[in-house]
């Protein structure tokens, strides 16, 4: 029995039968309620039959994973960037100290 099926049978049911109904099914009073708070939230609905998204062809597959490849490429290539930048800055930094330390030397007599 599919889950709406035994929701509603269980729901269907009189007060005094709804323990029966969940014996036969093998199921829990708990998982009732989860799956009633569940399909009242819509969560249940890609249950359905017949309602799932149709497969992916290969080549749609294949254009994912190059979508997902060319991001985490581009995210790289930002981090290399910044990377370059920082170390060209930091050269520059390290070159001025280095000039400044030089004038600041006393001249030997």
């Amino acid at each position: 029995m599919q889950l709406h099926g035994a929701v509603a049978e269980y729901e269907a049911a009189p007060d005094g039968e709804k323990g029966s109904v969940i014996r036969r099914e093998g199921l829990y009073s708990s998982q009732i309620t989860e799956w009633r708070l569940a399909r009242d939230a819509g969560a249940l609905g890609g249950l359905e039959p017949g309602s799932r998204k149709p497969k992916r062809s290969a080549a749609e597959v294949e254009l994912e994973k190059l979508k997902a490849k060319h991001r985490r490429t581009e995210t790289e290539l930002a981090q290399t960037r910044l990377a370059l930048d920082i170390m060209g800055k930091a050269s520059a930094l390290l070159e001025s100290l280095a000039e400044s330390a030089d004038t600041d030397k006393p001249s030997p007599k």
